[in-house]
């Protein structure tokens, strides 16, 4: 389907083989002069062959402390309080409502006995058998005959 290009066959390639060569035995690294008062802005270190690296002292990361997290988030303690003052607004609403219901009953009751105790008084004010008192009107009615829609007394 592609045409092969001749030019660049794989045996064609240069090929460069590297051997692992061994190290020299390890002597004491020759003391380098360093900066007073600490960690050097530029750390040096002279290697067994005699090469010099030098480069920037850096620090080991430090992981951070662990905060430890709440059993419950947040916003599930937000949503669970809101919950908790809605119950209760509603509540105290039907409570309110309640309250009005038995004033309101209350008031009722007390105008029917207001109502029993005047009416009372007045059928005794009025049935009452008492004797003559002073000051009133006393009526004597005798046989009456009645003609034609006509009394005469």
């Amino acid at each position: 389907m592609y045409p092969q290009h001749l030019g660049h066959l794989p045996a064609e390639r240069a090929v460069t083989i590297h051997q692992p060569a061994p190290l020299a035995p390890v002597q004491a690294a020759p003391l380098v002069p360093m900066q007073p008062a600490g960690i050097p802005a530029v750390a040096s270190i002279v290697l067994p062959d005699g090469r010099v690296v030098t480069g920037y002292a850096i620090e080991p990361a430090k992981p951070e402390p662990v905060v430890t997290k709440p059993v419950v988030s947040r916003a599930a303690v937000n949503i669970a309080l809101g919950g908790i003052g809605f119950a209760a607004f509603c509540g105290g609403l039907a409570l309110l409502t309640a309250f009005v219901a038995a004033l309101a009953a209350f008031i009722h009751q007390l105008i029917i006995l207001a109502a029993v105790i005047f009416g009372g008084w007045i059928a005794v004010q009025v049935f009452g058998t008492s004797g003559h008192r002073g000051g009133g009107t006393t009526v004597n009615i005798r046989k009456a005959v009645i003609k034609r829609n006509h009394f005469h007394g």
